[in-house]
């Protein structure tokens, strides 16, 4: 049998045990009880210790009204109706104050054992029989915890509720900072309503959307960072992103393959954006490969690297001289020609780069200055033999020694 009606069973039973009878004498109690919650709640719960004491009118018309309420119940086994609405309600606004749910549920515990220390008080003076008292005590605490379960729904669904309309909300705001609609003022007030503080920097991050790893990893950044996914991108917005978070931002991202693009202002982000997916399509062709990139240490290769047809062509007019060497021949002399730049002609140092002997250096610069002549010695030359050997040359064609030395990054 269900506990509330097994108490109600009890109580009517029972001859000369009315529950009804009892609640005259409780109302009298009513001012003391509240008195004696009220100093009980004042160590570990003083907001709730306040409340009582500013609304001790209403708090005791309600505890009136709950307490004819409690005698309906215990025979019905509703606890469900008005007090269970206006008790989801507490558990909701619990939650839009930021406050734990769990000091909430501990406070009406307290007010409950309270509470059943007058009512059995009360019960013992009108020398109720103690299994009808038991059976109270029953219907008392089963009507607490119903009360409890009201709140506690109300939390949850006001936290869903919540979760919702801010993803919403934060989706809204993305949408705005990626477009080019991203003025000053119309991010500011997406961001309020989003309730996310706008930084002064920021920028995008993206990861491979196929990988479960980087919906892991975006799942474990913390709230300030507004993940997104708009097909084919998925990444996140991320506040601040300077040398000094960058170690958390490393530790977070590794294995994921991201690109962070650069930091820019709110308004600027569509930039971070751009160079961004610039670099993934550089990543996935080899030519940039950390993990993640920083495209802030790679602008130069980004630069170099953002129209493959510009370069192509930039690389066949340059290195025009060296398409009649082998193809054997033609790596040897690139290699020598880009640590020749490197290292503004220290033989030495092009020596200990390359590991070979310096007469094997000075043999090949005279063969390069065989091949390029007068124009070897143009600054605007040299210039574009950079760009194509430093980040346009082939991955074969590149020891690994400078790969590593070598200051513009690939």
């Amino acid at each position: 049998m269900d506990p509330a009606r097994w108490a109600y069973k009890m109580c009517v039973d029972v001859p000369g045990s009315s529950l009804a009878g009892l609640v005259p004498a409780l109302v009298d109690r009513l001012p003391e009880l509240l008195d004696e919650v009220r100093l009980a709640l004042e160590e570990d719960w003083p907001d709730y210790a306040l409340f009582l004491a500013a609304n001790s009118t209403e708090v005791g018309v309600a505890a009136d009204a709950a307490l004819n309420r409690l005698v309906t119940l215990v025979g019905t086994t509703d606890a469900d109706g008005v007090e269970g609405e206006l008790f989801e309600e507490i558990g909701r606004i619990q939650w839009r104050q930021g406050s734990d749910l769990t000091s909430l549920l501990s406070a009406y515990q307290m007010g409950a054992r309270v509470f059943w220390r007058h009512v059995s008080a009360v019960a013992v003076e009108r020398h109720v029989e103690p299994r009808t008292v038991a059976a109270l005590a029953e219907a008392v605490f089963l009507f607490v915890d119903k009360l409890s379960s009201s709140s506690a729904r109300g939390y949850v669904l006001e936290q869903s509720e919540a979760a919702v309309t801010r993803e919403r909300l934060r989706d809204e705001l993305v949408g705005l900072l990626l477009s080019d609609r991203a003025d000053q003022a119309a991010v500011q007030t997406a961001a309020e309503r989003a309730e996310w503080p706008v930084p002064d920097e920021l920028a995008v991050v993206l990861v491979q959307p196929d990988s479960p790893t980087s919906h892991h990893a975006l799942a474990r950044l913390d709230p300030s960072n507004i993940v997104f996914s708009r097909p084919p991108l998925l990444g996140a917005i991320v506040p601040n992103p300077s040398r000094r978070n960058r170690h958390r931002l490393v530790t977070a991202l590794r294995g994921t393959h991201a690109v962070v693009g650069v930091t820019v202002p709110a308004d600027r982000l569509p930039a971070s954006l751009h160079i961004a997916e610039t670099a993934v399509r550089l990543q996935r062709t080899g030519v940039l490969v950390d993990d993640p990139v920083f495209t802030e240490e790679h602008l130069d290769a980004i630069i170099v690297h953002r129209d493959a047809r510009l370069l192509d062509a930039l690389r066949a007019r340059v290195l025009g001289p060296l398409e009649g060497a082998s193809p054997s021949s033609r790596e040897r002399l690139s290699e020598t020609l880009l640590s020749w730049l490197r290292h503004m002609g220290d033989r030495r140092a092009i020596a200990a780069e390359l590991h070979v002997h310096p007469q094997t250096v000075r043999y090949r610069l005279a063969k390069l200055h065989e091949l390029f002549g007068e124009e070897l010695d143009s600054p605007t030359t040299r210039a574009q033999l950079v760009l194509v050997l430093a980040w346009g040359a082939p991955e074969p064609s590149r020891t690994a020694t400078s790969r590593e030395s070598t200051t513009p990054r690939r």
